[in-house]
């Protein structure tokens, strides 16, 4: 597994998070790749790829990783296309914005204000289906840290293309506006999710009990965004179900396909 670090050197509990779920599955190695600091970005050598979220504009690049970044998901689509070996990627947040871009999903654009939180995800009759979802309730909880969204989703490309949107924003009670793609499954092979399904509760609440952290959330958001990101923290069914669902099905599913193919195949000597 290729666990590809988005975060361009930033402070971050993302890749901690996806390493612990890693950590799960020891018999599976992974490795890391840090690709917007370093630029090192892997080929077609692994089986799965988990992309995490980062910072910044998923627009911005400096035409050197993101072009090598993309160069490989399009060889992963082409592998998937022809072969039987199938390769398997998870995006997040960042990463799943890039690739809803790359594949035409639908377009980029700022959200009316920064989500900042532990908030209520809706799926959609697709998701209700979704082996990746289909454990959680409905709506589930998930951490969301972004500015930027995707929306306009170009329906009829992705019926043609077999994409299907399986979650999306749910509506605040005081404002209205476009809700965001939550998660879109590109293809039996590539899964993606704009929120983090990594996060887990624990690493909340050191976050928010951290000194700078708490400043800065209660600078910029207020007393109430704090106090219900640290109550959705602490409530043990919140994001405990999707930590425990998400990412850690996706690798399993993805794990087992990859074994069942390769116990049906020949030895070649």
């Amino acid at each position: 597994m290729a666990i590809l670090d988005m975060n361009n050197n930033e402070e971050n509990m993302g890749i901690d998070s996806i390493r612990r779920i890693a950590g799960r599955f020891p018999e599976i190695g992974y490795e890391v790749f840090d690709v917007r600091h370093k630029h090192e970005v892997p080929g077609l050598d692994f089986d799965i790829y988990i992309s995490s979220g980062g910072p910044g504009d998923p627009l911005e690049a400096d035409g050197r990783w993101d072009k090598a970044y993309y160069e490989l998901l399009d060889d992963i689509w082409q592998h998937n296309q022809y072969r039987e070996d199938k390769k398997y990627v998870f995006f997040i947040c960042h990463s799943f914005q890039m690739a809803c871009r790359h594949f035409g999903v639908g377009q980029i654009t700022e959200r009316h204000k920064e989500s900042f939180g532990i908030v209520p995800v809706n799926k959609t009759e697709t998701g209700e289906s979704c082996a990746v979802l289909a454990p959680l309730d409905d709506p589930f909880f998930a951490a969301d840290f972004r500015r930027f969204q995707v929306v306009h989703p170009d329906l009829a490309y992705m019926r043609r293309m077999g994409m299907e949107i399986t979650a999306m924003e749910s509506p605040e009670d005081d404002v209205e506006f476009e809700l965001a793609l939550m998660a879109v499954r590109f293809s039996d092979e590539m899964y993606g999710t704009q929120f983090h399904p990594e996060a887990h509760p624990d690493g909340m609440v050191y976050y928010l009990n951290r000194a700078d952290k708490r400043e800065m959330i209660l600078s910029r958001y207020g007393k109430d965004v704090y106090d219900t990101m640290m109550h959705n923290a602490l409530d043990p069914g919140r994001l405990t179900a999707t930590r425990d669902h998400i990412l850690p099905g996706f690798i399993r599913n993805a794990a087992d396909n990859v074994m069942a193919f390769s116990d049906a195949s020949p030895v070649l000597i």
